[in-house]
């Protein structure tokens, strides 16, 4: 058993590098999916958040329904890119993408959380809280556990590997061996590592993690999705929605744009193409091209995506799981990505999604949509199936709480388990 001087309430500190609300991105819903199901199984959590200039939320504005922490503590953060301090990394040798998240007032915080109160489960979200492992240490006997949303240096490496610019080339690969290292440096650190596929977490395994980890996916609450049957022809309405300040969201969507919407247009020249995405940069918003409309930022993601007959997820550089295509699978959405994209999310070609890997095979999938729109739209039902079994909330829920037991039952490493049928990537 586990804290039994606290009548067995297993008590959680999540820290995160940004505001796990509005649920808009990958990272807040993965956040809060999971918090909001722990709170049902009777953990007592704890959120310390950094509030950063770039994704700011006044915690005063919450919902009502969104009480699954019992304490909230946001911290202001700058962590806005300034080229003098890229060059201070530079000459320092130190990651700028983990320096970016160091705050001497998050770590007082912290510390005067940890004083004040004892907890059993330590969670960062994501690597950039690593730097604040040392500090844990110092003033808890919690258990940490790190879960990794993707293997952050390998998102960078594809970033490079995709560039064209010798001298941004050379920049980022300088970045992205910072932050390898870093990564890899870590590994000993943490008591446990929760992944979010398999396949992140056999590149770890490969890359020399050793301490217990396994992989457990995001879940999803199917009832948040209504399904909207689509309608394919010559004339639908395709969308794209993600965070336009990640940038293989932008890198895809760009990529799209260039090399594959002057086709389509002309060949279908009454499909629209409707973009929306936080963060959207004015070089999108004042983007001139027939039949593209630039939303910005939406007030509700699920109601525009179910607008639109398909969504096109175009995406060459990254890591671990793309949320959006599982929410838009749960709403039955045909989703048209590139075996990237769909890494970590199970599913066969023309039966759960259609998969396109190089401009033809974009143009492809949407002739395949209008002259098979029954076909198309059994995609979409076949993927509401396949998303709400893998995505299960409760079961990914129960994965996190059977680590959480593990780890207090005092087992020095607990027993790998792999989620397989439940997640993969």
């Amino acid at each position: 058993m586990w804290s039994a001087n606290r009548n067995d309430i297993m008590k959680v500190l999540f820290l995160c590098k940004k505001f796990p609300y509005p649920l808009k991105d990958g990272e807040s819903i993965a956040v809060s999916n999971l918090c909001k199901e722990l709170k049902t199984m009777g953990c007592d959590i704890t959120l310390l958040c950094m509030n950063t200039s770039k994704h700011y939320m006044d915690p005063a504005s919450l919902p009502a329904d969104y009480n699954y922490f019992t304490r909230i503590h946001a911290v202001e953060l700058d962590n806005s890119i300034k080229p003098w301090k890229a060059f201070a990394s530079i000459v320092s040798g130190e990651s700028y993408h983990i320096r970016r998240f160091k705050s001497s007032l998050f770590r007082a915080k912290l510390i005067q959380i940890l004083n004040d109160e004892e907890f059993d489960i330590i969670q960062l979200e994501t690597l950039y809280l690593a730097p604040y492992v040392d500090t844990i240490r110092r003033h808890s006997n919690a258990k940490i556990v790190m879960r990794a949303h993707n293997v952050e240096h390998e998102i960078w490496e594809r970033i490079t590997h995709n560039t064209g610019s010798n001298l941004k080339k050379w920049y980022l690969a300088y970045l992205t061996r910072k932050l390898r290292q870093y990564e890899i440096e870590q590994f000993p650190v943490y008591d446990y590592l929760v992944t979010l596929t398999e396949r992140d977490l056999f590149q770890f395994r490969e890359k020399g993690y050793q301490n217990g980890a396994s992989a457990a996916p995001i879940g999803f609450d199917p009832d948040l999705y209504p399904y909207h049957p689509p309608v394919f022809g010559k004339d639908m309405s395709l969308c794209f929605i993600g965070s336009l300040d990640w940038m293989p969201n932008r890198e895809g969507l760009e990529w799209f744009l260039s090399n594959c919407w002057p086709k389509i247009h002309k060949k279908w020249p009454k499909i629209t193409f409707h973009i929306a995405g936080r963060n959207t940069p004015m070089s999108l918003l004042e983007l001139r091209l027939p039949n593209v409309i630039v939303h910005g930022e939406v007030a509700d993601a699920a109601e525009f995506i179910s607008r639109h007959s398909a969504m096109v997820v175009p995406l060459f550089s990254g890591s671990g799981m793309r949320v959006k295509i599982v929410e838009g699978m749960v709403m039955g959405k045909l989703i048209i990505t590139t075996s990237l994209g769909k890494e970590g999310i199970e599913g066969q070609h023309k039966k759960h999604f259609l998969l396109a890997n190089d401009a033809e095979e974009f143009i492809d999938a949407i002739h395949y949509c209008i002259e098979h729109p029954g076909e198309a739209s059994q995609i979409g039902l076949n993927a509401i199936e396949k998303a709400s079994e893998q995505f299960d909330k409760h079961e990914a829920a129960s994965q996190i709480m059977e680590i959480y037991q593990s780890l207090m039952n005092y087992h020095s490493q607990p027993a790998e388990h792999s989620s397989a049928g439940n997640a993969s990537n």
